[in-house]
């Protein structure tokens, strides 16, 4: 399952770019293909355990 707080856009706050890039709605900024990879959990890696902004976007959340 990839995070709930990835989407990909093209254009964002300065940025604008030809593809959809990875961004994370948490930290409101684009993420860099390695953070993308926990995100969409690639290589054994999971979103909910291995990513510290979604850790902690979903304790505030639950507070």
């Amino acid at each position: 399952m990839t995070c709930p707080l990835l989407e990909y856009r093209r254009d964002g706050g300065d940025h604008s770019f030809e593809t959809a890039r990875a961004y994370c709605t948490a930290t409101e900024t684009f993420v860099e293909p390695m953070r993308a990879d926990i995100c969409n959990d690639r290589y054994d890696l999971h979103h909910a355990e291995d990513c510290e902004i979604y850790e902690s976007h979903a304790s505030e959340a639950s507070e």
